[in-house]
């Protein structure tokens, strides 16, 4: 079976086809860094990390481009001459580059905790005005654009008459209409400035207070948020490429306003396939700044926030996140979490009992069991081939794990798995779990620990025998400390487990 991606370009599912045999292109939408990025900000880098994996276990060549903004990012609201990066800088107390620099670090922090692998090239916006401005020169010298007053806008409309056309118009990836985008656009800064309402800015006016600007033809500014995607999707990838990816919020105005660019620029609109991944929610909302329900990342890590009972593992919001396809709505809640830090549990505790298992000899015993397990493992290849659907993979490992739990328990004999399917299901649930999850086992088991576990055992039974509650005593509440929760059973044996 061959890759197919649902394209919100066409709304459908398309068997994927690179421009170049072998290889693939792809550009993700980075983070706008004048603040920490939250959990609805994680969703979007795990969501396309794994189809980096899984892109490069099939063997492809993947130059994976994902950008940071740090420079002329438009709010969501929609207020447009306000650059996040140099109010911050100003709240905070820092230089731009200051702050730039430290909440990229914090994002790289953040992502290497994910255990997300690097992109190929992480260019940035400032990095790239030279090829910013370039680009709007040319949408002006084509007709698409206008300067006033040192600031540039792109004319929609006229782009919107003569591409429609061509089946390209302004809303072919939103599906909006560009007559009633006109009757509800917002009244905005600057907005008499404009030929339309819809018209989006390339490049503005720097007011003296500004600390952010650089030189142009058009007087001292900054870049408008969507043309510096366009600029480095283009410069690294070329006029098309493979898949741009980003969060369904970024369709419009963000991905829209690219495709126009681009178009104009280039000649050909600029990614064959576009993926977006959906929203994480809190109680039906959006998580966001504006809605005022975002949770920091370093506070998911910590705990430090009123809606969280606890801190969770980087691996627990990551498994929690491919718990469910990357295009469904996933809210969020601490029962929902606390689900996920069980469930992963679970899963390592029967990837350590599979890898343990002895290979032997002898043919089935259980023909039936032994095919139910085949088919399991062999799907998670064609469920990812499906619109890389974790989800279902997951639920396939979920039931894996009582068979494997069984064997390790005497309730399945050792070989009604043949030594085949035995082999298949140690390699394709480590590479799955693994290389194309990218879950790594924190806590894995060690018998030295376990050792001394014991040994603390023992010394407590030995102290409850001999009526020492104190010692007894102690041994527990210290280890409780630890996570680890000591229980009596009825035949005065002691089993423990690790929260």
């Amino acid at each position: 079976m061959s890759l197919k991606v649902y394209n919100s370009l066409t709304r459908k599912k398309e068997t994927f086809e690179p421009i170049v045999k072998g290889h693939v292109g792809m550009y993700v939408c980075g983070p706008t860094v004048s603040g920490e990025s939250h959990l609805g900000h994680a969703r979007p880098f795990i969501t396309f990390d794994f189809v980096y994996r899984y892109l490069l276990h099939l063997g492809y060549k993947v130059r994976y481009i994902r950008n940071i903004t740090d420079a002329g990012h438009f709010e969501e609201e929609g207020r447009e001459a306000e650059d996040k990066i140099s109010k911050k800088a100003v709240i905070e107390k820092l230089e731009p580059m200051e702050l730039v620099q430290k909440y990229t670090n914090l994002f790289h922090w953040a992502m290497s905790r994910f255990n997300n692998l690097p992109p190929s090239i992480e260019p940035t916006a400032t990095g790239h005005i030279v090829e910013q401005i370039n680009m709007i020169e040319k949408i002006i010298a084509d007709g698409y654009a206008y300067a006033v007053n040192g600031s540039v806008y792109f004319d929609v409309e006229k782009y919107n008459i003569d591409y429609s056309k061509k089946g390209s118009p302004y809303g072919i990836l939103s599906g909006r209409v560009l007559e009633d985008m006109l009757e509800t656009t917002r009244e905005l800064d600057n907005q008499e400035e404009k030929r339309n309402k819809a018209d989006f800015a390339l490049w503005k006016n720097a007011p003296p207070e500004h600390i952010m600007r650089w030189k142009s033809p058009w007087g001292e500014g900054f870049p408008g948020w969507h043309i510096e995607c366009s600029a480095m999707s283009t410069k690294y990838l070329g006029d098309q490429f493979d898949i741009h990816g980003g969060g369904m919020d970024l369709q419009f105005p963000h991905h829209e306003c690219e495709i126009a660019q681009s178009t104009v620029c280039n000649h050909i609109m600029p990614a064959r396939y576009w993926l977006h991944n959906n929203m994480i929610t809190v109680n039906g909302k959006k998580m966001g700044k504006s809605y005022g329900n975002q949770v920091s990342l370093t506070q998911m890590f910590t705990g430090d926030n009123p809606v969280l009972s606890q801190a969770y593992d980087p691996m627990t919001i990551r498994f929690f996140i491919l718990q469910t396809h990357y295009r469904s709505t996933l809210d969020f809640s601490n029962e929902a979490l606390q689900g996920a830090e069980k469930g992963l549990k679970r899963l390592w505790e029967a990837c350590q009992v599979l890898e343990e298992l002895a290979i032997g000899t002898n043919k089935a015993a259980d023909a039936e069991l032994d095919a139910r397990c085949t088919k399991l493992v062999s799907e998670f290849d064609e469920f990812m081939d499906d619109d890389f659907n974790t989800a279902k993979v997951l639920a396939n490992l979920f039931e894996l794990v009582p068979v494997i739990n069984g064997i390790k328990d005497k309730h399945i004999a050792a070989d009604a798995i043949s030594a085949t399917t035995l082999r298949l299901m140690q390699k394709q649930v480590k590479v799955f779990a693994e290389d194309i999850f990218g879950l790594k086992n924190e806590h894995p088991k060690n018998e030295q620990l376990d050792g001394v576990l014991q040994l603390l055992i023992n010394i407590r039974k030995s102290a409850k025998d001999r009526k020492d509650f104190v010692t007894s005593d102690t041994i527990r509440h210290e280890l409780a400390a630890l996570g680890v929760q000591l229980k009596d059973e009825k035949d005065g044996t002691v089993s423990y487990t690790a929260d």
